[in-house]
């Protein structure tokens, strides 16, 4: 419950990068009032810069717990983990230079200008949020982190490996239990380093590409309905048994495997390996014509 909150899906919204938006507004404010401080000493833009940091420290630990939140979703073969890791490094060292700054003013509120020091503090945890706030945007529009989760209506799945033996790329592989699964609900599996979603749809279970061939969004965390997968980022739909687009932006159709259930367990045709497709590519480039 904790963590759907934290995570906004009651709001239908990401949380992190919605609160994100009052303490980068805060402490860029607190920023344009050191510079009027400056220009007209006269003013007491000084004490409120002073006040704006102390806002902004506040919504910034604020927003950190949600943003620990999504990190700590991202699965530590993920790409962006270490994109997420950099961000969360330089938010508290932003957060300590700000603090410093606060600290720095405390004794100096009736001065008229902002010490000189302090701005200095202010001025490069504002450098370092700006750095920050690019891998921010970047874990989002590149990377999907925390995008479409609110749509999904079960618990995120977690990744089955199942390697068939050596000499045997094409058997069936065992990957479930049949109860593992209720109407609708899905299971990552990896089989030949090839990432695959299994869903149950009544009594039936299909299974196909991970991610969707429009900009890689996890379809295992899409939605489904009468034989069709939703893409939770873009909202591309696909056919579930043939892989077939049936609306964009995606244009091309997804991967499917073949599935079957003996004796109470799901089993997929182990597509080939990684190395295999390559090696089909370079044979292919060779043929003439």
């Amino acid at each position: 419950m904790i963590s759907e909150l934290l995570e906004g899906r009651p709001l239908k919204h990401p949380l992190h990068p919605a609160l994100v938006h009052f303490p980068i507004g805060l402490f860029v404010f607190s920023f344009l009032l050191d510079l009027g401080s400056f220009l007209d000493e006269a003013t007491n833009l000084a004490k409120g810069s002073y006040y704006a940091i102390w806002a902004g420290l506040i919504a910034a630990l604020i927003a950190a717990v949600p943003g620990l939140a999504d990190r700590a979703q991202i699965r530590d073969d993920h790409p962006a983990k270490e994109r997420a890791t950099t961000h969360m490094v330089l938010n508290f060292i932003v957060v300590g230079a700000y603090a410093i700054s606060l600290t720095l003013r405390a004794g100096h509120l009736e001065s008229h200008g902002t010490p000189f020091l302090p701005f200095i503090f202010s001025l490069a945890g504002l450098a370092i949020l700006s750095y920050s706030g690019y891998l921010g945007g970047s874990l989002v529009y590149r990377d999907g982190i925390g995008v479409g989760r609110h749509r999904r209506k079960t618990a995120t799945p977690e990744i089955t490996l199942s390697v068939p033996s050596t000499g045997a790329p094409r058997r069936f592989v065992p990957v479930a239990d049949v109860d593992c699964l209720s109407d609708g609900e899905t299971l990552r599996v990896e089989v030949n380093g090839n990432l695959a979603t299994i869903v149950r749809l009544g009594s039936e279970f299909f299974a196909f590409q991970e991610f969707c061939t429009h900009r890689y969004g996890p379809l295992s965390e899409g939605s489904f309905k009468d034989g069709k997968v939703e893409c939770p980022w873009h909202r591309s739909c696909f056919e579930v048994r043939t892989g077939k687009v049936i609306k964009g932006p995606a244009k091309a159709n997804l991967k499917t495997y073949e599935v079957a259930v003996r004796d109470h367990t799901i089993y997929i045709r182990a597509p080939e390996t990684v190395r295999d497709q390559q090696r089909q590519l370079e044979l292919s480039a060779a043929v003439p014509g």
